[in-house]
């Protein structure tokens, strides 16, 4: 039947140039015909996506094609009736192919001598669409998808022939509603009916509808935010058509004729760039886990299909009122038009879950604006990191102790003395050389660790480091999620390990601290809770990973000593009044960067302020308003870290740590 139906339409031409020479082909084509599959397989169609904080919020509407896949019954009657008027008034009447279409199109071309009028049926232009959205961006792809020839056509009609078989007439034009661009990047009725006036699907008008309908057939020729007048005497076309087969009256057709197009233009806005509060920084960090993690698609490729796909459904982590805090704090101290940045991690002990990432300027491409997440390494879309100079002296302190020593550890701690003689993992010595130096030439000891840590003493924890030895610090830095550096090169264990000269990002340092909260149980950090897909189904998500990796004795000595550091220590401005809190500070070689990592019970967040030139130190600098005669630690980064926490846990119970006697002196 079928190849009787194809002879028919290649004799009559089918509305093609070069009338004469298809009966030459027609038989080829007729044995390609006979060749082709049975089913047509429909992609499953890209739709956007959208990205939940923890409380259901929308964060952002990410999308490869802005298009939101709906039901018959969330389609207006009106705007169904509009499109087969004026694409296929027939399309009730005839099966795939139209063949009283075919032979008018055929008298028409003929008394023309070219062509001025197809034959191709909404099922027909269906199947067509379904090969140009496969093609997705691939400009050659959608090129053959719509090339005028008669290989297509034949592909066309044996495809359309099925799809009438499988699906009724109903969902044939459901299934067309969807998938046909509209212009202005709206693909699909429901981004349609958004985009150039502002309702949805269901709730078109007459006039609306009509409008639609007349884009299909050209949907830049007749947009009607660039073509108004063209716009409107396509429209008009179509309400008489709907007129002329009954579907509106003439005087309804009048009516609608004489009404001005009256659009109410949403501007398509997508993309982690559209989120509010800061969350663009953490939305792009959750894009590139989709891209990234095997738990997505075990390739690269299937994973861009995932998210190009779209349709997905979001939950994170991120906590809305602890976003909110941050993104006042970072953006009151630090100015989006300083030369200084700040940014800030939040996170969740026992649970690995980032609550809160911001930073001073906003995510995007304009001025006082970036793209590059500080808070991250550089392959989930941020920087190269940055020292965190005495921060990383708890690490080497967890490290110490244990490998067996005390609080009570002394050392003479001069201001100035060489570096001891150091040994790294692959066994390679580093001698006694150079200097360590104190910030202050009055801090001299002897210390033991406690004072040690709440006075930062440079000199004290280069010899407890090399007591401790190089790489059992480096095994300590691994076990907290410490491997590379933020830019992927390897960790330089070296003597100034202990002094924080690594590059790292705010997010391990909040994930380090949030460690010793947790009694010594590290957990990975995760952003995302669960995934949905367009079709319903669930998706495995990556979860944290939590791992005993010290001792609860030896984190919560650490925690005693660091509450020590915010209480008569370098972090007493960070201190918070109301709850336990611990925390240390860190300032770099000429001062380029300053930090504070802090926690409570419930809570785990690292500060960072740095020079965005790294060519300059902060101090002199304007930075919130206020010139930096000298930066540190707990007067500039502190200040951050006490507003977000405090803002973050505002009537939240404030819990207590679980601390140990340390050595009275110490």
């Amino acid at each position: 039947m079928g190849t009787c139906i194809l002879a028919g339409v290649l004799a009559a031409g089918l509305a093609l140039p070069a009338v004469g020479a298809i009966g030459v082909s027609a038989k080829a084509a007729t044995e390609d015909f006979n060749d082709l599959p049975d089913e047509l397989k429909a992609p499953p169609l890209a739709q956007a996506t959208s990205i939940y904080d923890a409380d259901g919020g929308l964060i952002a509407t990410v999308y490869d094609r802005d298009r939101i896949v709906v039901p018959e019954n969330q389609i207006a009657p009106v705007m169904r009736t509009a499109l087969i008027d004026i694409e296929d008034h027939r399309f009730y009447q005839h099966g795939a192919i139209d063949v009283k279409g075919v032979l008018r199109a055929l008298n028409t071309n003929a008394a023309s001598g070219g062509v001025v009028q197809g034959a191709s049926t909404l099922t027909q232009q269906y199947v067509k669409n379904v090969f140009v959205d496969e093609a997705g961006d691939d400009k050659r792809a959608v090129l053959r998808a719509q090339r005028q020839t008669l290989g297509r056509k034949v592909q066309e009609l044996r495809y359309a022939i099925k799809v009438e078989q499988t699906l009724s007439k109903d969902q044939i034009l459901t299934n067309y509603l969807n998938i046909t661009y509209f212009g202005e990047q709206a693909y699909g009725i429901e981004a349609a009916a958004e985009r150039y006036f502002s309702v949805h699907a269901k709730d078109l008008s007459l006039t609306q509808a009509a409008l639609l309908a007349g884009l299909v057939q050209s949907p830049s020729s007749y947009d009607p935010t660039v073509h108004p007048a063209l716009a409107k005497q396509r429209r008009d076309t179509v309400l008489r058509k709907m007129a002329q087969y009954g579907s509106i009256t003439s005087a309804q057709a009048r009516r609608a004729i004489r009404t001005p197009i009256q659009l109410k233009v949403s501007t398509p806005r997508q993309g982690c760039i559209t989120a509010q509060q800061g969350e663009g920084f953490f939305c792009d960090y959750v894009r590139r886990i989709v891209l990234t993690d095997p738990a997505f698609g075990r390739s690269a490729a299937q994973r861009q299909a995932l998210w190009q796909h779209g349709g997905l459904r979001i939950h994170t982590t991120l906590d809305p009122k602890a976003q909110q805090a941050l993104e006042q704090s970072v953006t009151s101290h630090v100015y989006p038009t300083d030369q200084a940045a700040t940014a800030m991690t939040l996170v969740r002990p026992g649970t690995g879950a980032i609550v809160a990432m911001g930073q001073s300027r906003d995510y995007g491409v304009g001025p006082n604006q970036t793209e590059i997440n500080l808070n991250v390494s550089a392959n989930m879309g941020g920087g190269v990191g940055f020292p965190t100079g005495s921060t990383f002296k708890p690490i080497v302190a967890a490290a110490a102790l244990e490998d067996g020593l005390q609080p009570s550890q002394r050392y003479p701690s001069p201001y100035s003395m060489p570096w001891p003689d150091m040994t790294d993992c692959a066994g390679h010595d580093y001698p006694q050389s150079g200097e360590v130096h104190n910030d202050s030439t009055s801090l001299v000891g002897p210390f033991a660790m406690p004072a040690a840590m709440a006075q930062s003493v440079n000199t004290y924890f280069a010899q407890l480091e090399a007591d401790t030895g190089l790489c059992n610090v480096a095994g300590m830095a691994s076990k907290l999620g410490i491997t590379h550096q933020a830019n992927g090169a390897a960790l330089q264990v070296v003597p100034s390990f202990t002094l924080g000269s690594n590059d790292l990002t705010p997010l391990e340092m909040a994930n380090v601290y949030a460690t010793f909260a947790n009694h010594g149980v590290y957990c990975s950090p995760v952003a995302i809770t669960s995934v949905t897909t367009a079709d319903h189904r669930d998706l495995a998500v990556p979860g944290t990973n939590c791992t005993r990796v010290m001792s609860a004795q030896t984190a919560d000595t650490i925690t005693t000593m660091l509450k020590g550091v915010v209480q008569d220590g370098t972090g007493k401005p960070a201190g918070l009044t109301d709850r336990d809190d611990a925390g240390k500070t860190g300032t770099t070689d000429a001062s380029k960067q300053v930090w504070f990592v802090g926690y409570t019970p419930q809570l785990s967040g690292a500060t960072v302020v740095s020079d965005t030139s790294d060519t300059q130190d902060l101090d002199g600098q304007s930075i919130g308003g206020d010139i930096i005669d000298q930066a540190f630690g707990g007067t500039l980064a502190g200040p951050i870290w006490r507003d977000a926490m405090e803002g973050a846990l505002a009537g939240a119970p404030a819990g207590h740590f679980s601390l140990v006697r340390l050595p009275q002196g110490g």
